[in-house]
C-alpha cells in the first residue's frame, strides 16, 4: 500500500518505511528518500511532520509507507 499524496502539517511523529527501491525513479525522488534518512526496502524512520518532510514524504508517495508514530 502506498501513501496518498496528503500528509500535513502538524507536530505528530510520523513512521515513514520505505515500501519500493529506487530504480528507475527520478534523481530528486532518490535524492528524497535520501534525506529522509531511508537507504533499502524496509528502512525505517521517526521524523516531526514539520514542512521540510511533509514536502519530501509527498515527493514519494508511491515509494512509502507513512503511519502515526506510537
Amino acid at each position: 500500500m502506498t501513501t496518498p499524496k496528503n500528509v500535513q502539517v502538524s507536530e505528530k511523529k510520523l513512521e515513514i518505511t520505505q515500501t519500493k527501491g529506487v530504480i528507475g525513479v527520478k534523481q530528486n525522488q532518490k535524492d528524497c528518500l535520501r534525506s529522509l534518512g531511508l537507504k533499502h526496502i524496509g528502512d525505517s524512520v521517526v521524523r516531526t511532520a514539520d514542512a521540510v518532510t511533509v514536502g519530501m514524504i509527498n515527493t514519494v508517495p508511491h515509494l512509502v509507507k507513512v503511519e502515526e508514530a506510537k
